[in-house]
């Protein structure tokens, strides 16, 4: 798609570009930006040569993913990754209706600002209680993921706010992970994805993503009682209806597929 209105481009190489002028968007992957008319953008700032794609794992274990890492990249990473917690990493990027040429281009950081419900990096954020850490020219703040999304492609980022990193602790990355994935349509994007993960110590996180419009997490100390859960999961708010699904049938399997979740978890 051609942005017809951009006059501009320039490439931010300091902290002190992502200050933005009227008309200006943050360009990282551009899969989006692309991808549908922008009447509104008269200038693209492009992140690229800020070198932040670092895949970054500490010694104590947290994983700095930087906001211009590629899907594609964190998912070879995981493929390689002998974490207890890497197969969610590519669980959640094959649940992006997307190829893999897709996932080569588009950023993590990308795809969790752009705020979708189906977006299924915030699902893996989420899920491992990601943090993020948000810059603008002058200052810096860091908020959860979970928090980011203020509705279905509605963000909680300021205008001239850039996403710059995913942090994601130890002791999340080390708990064992499941995941569940529906649409309506076999290449369709996902109308409910569900994730779990439960910790060394028995305590056990669910996510709701996809079917809600912004991320549902139910905690628990140790596995829920099935009962619980459903009843929780059913009474969660948020369920919405779209071409991709009604909020009864987002409710319902939602449900259905985090008992799957709970069980393999189990």
């Amino acid at each position: 798609m051609d942005l017809t209105a951009v006059e501009a481009v320039r490439q931010a190489r300091t902290r002190a570009d992502l200050a933005l002028a009227p008309g200006e968007r943050f360009l990282a992957g551009g899969t989006w930006l692309f991808s549908e008319p922008q009447p509104d953008v008269t200038g693209l700032v492009d992140l690229s040569g800020l070198g932040w794609d670092e895949l970054d794992l500490s010694e104590r274990g947290d994983l700095r993913i930087g906001a211009c890492a590629s899907i594609g990249a964190l998912e070879s990473w995981a493929r390689a990754s002998s974490l207890p917690a890497a197969p969610l990493f590519c669980d959640c990027a094959e649940s992006l209706l997307a190829s893999f040429k897709v996932r080569a281009s588009a950023t993590v950081g990308g795809n969790i600002a752009r705020s979708y419900a189906a977006a299924s990096m915030i699902a893996l954020a989420t899920t491992l209680d990601g943090v993020a850490e948000i810059w603008t020219a002058t200052a810096e703040r860091t908020v959860p993921v979970a928090a980011l999304p203020a509705g279905n492609g509605e963000t909680t980022l300021s205008p001239g706010e850039a996403l710059r990193a995913i942090s994601l602790p130890a002791s999340a990355l080390a708990a064992t992970t499941a995941s569940r994935r529906i649409a309506l349509a076999q290449h369709g994007r996902a109308g409910a994805l569900l994730t779990g993960r439960r910790d060394t110590d028995g305590a056990c996180t669910f996510v709701i993503t996809a079917a809600t419009l912004t991320p549902t997490v139910l905690r628990y100390p140790d596995l829920p009682d099935p009962a619980v859960l459903e009843r929780e999961v059913r009474a969660a708010a948020g369920y919405y209806t779209d071409p991709l699904g009604t909020a009864d049938w987002r409710r319902q399997v939602s449900a259905v597929l985090l008992a799957e979740v709970r069980e393999e978890l189990s």
